[in-house]
């Protein structure tokens, strides 16, 4: 009974604050793996499209599909370690479950405070974090947060490691004729259209497209 009085009088314990936060964490974790598996699969059958397209000499389209593959690379990369980041906040989160026994409170962490800010710039968890990061500022762990933006211009690089992906698959599929440095767009077969490749590149470029924007 008077438990339930001092929840209502002062709010949640800060035992019951860092559990709640933790339990927060591992469902964001999750949905992180979720969102990885997925692109695994789309990035997979993208690849097999790039190959039929290389295999037929349509080194443009390839080119266009093996893009939408980086940058579904570059986001899995990016979803990886913000799911490492958020394991950090909960093993320091733990360590603060630990002081909490030894001095009766919560206390600041600039390390929590560097992982959350971080965190705020991938779109999938942004919101979570922001509100978990209010919270953490209203019970002590951390300051106000700091609004930096991050630009994320990666065009001419993507451009780079298409190329590469394309110039990997051609060299694969012509047992290192083609594909060398330099070679992308020469020395190919004439162009053979078939609708279902096509189709395909289409259909994956779009999943790729709508997992990375998600």
């Amino acid at each position: 009974m008077m438990q339930t009085i001092n929840r209502f009088l002062y709010g949640p314990t800060p035992e019951e604050r860092v559990r709640a936060w933790q339990a927060k964490l591992r469902a964001e974790s999750r949905q992180l793996d979720r969102e990885m598996r997925q692109l695994d699969t789309a990035t997979n059958k993208a690849r097999q499209s790039v190959k039929q397209l290389a295999t037929k000499g349509d080194v443009k389209s390839a080119k266009l599909l093996a893009r939408e593959v980086v940058r579904s690379n570059k986001q899995k990369d990016r979803l990886s370690v913000s799911k490492a980041r958020l394991g950090s906040i909960g093993t320091q989160l733990s360590q603060q479950m630990a002081m909490i026994k030894v001095t009766g409170s919560l206390q600041k962490s600039t390390e929590i405070m560097k992982l959350s800010n971080a965190l705020i710039k991938l779109p999938q968890i942004s919101q979570t974090m922001r509100e978990m990061s209010m919270e953490m500022t209203k019970a002590g762990i951390m300051e106000e947060m700091l609004e930096d933006t991050l630009d994320m211009d990666e065009d001419d690089e993507i451009e780079e490691e298409a190329d590469a992906e394309v110039d990997k698959v051609l060299f694969e599929l012509t047992n290192g004729k083609l594909g060398e440095a330099g070679s992308v767009g020469t020395d190919l077969p004439d162009k053979i259209e078939d609708e279902e490749t096509d189709r395909n590149m289409e259909k994956y470029r779009e999943q790729l497209n709508g997992l990375l924007s998600g």
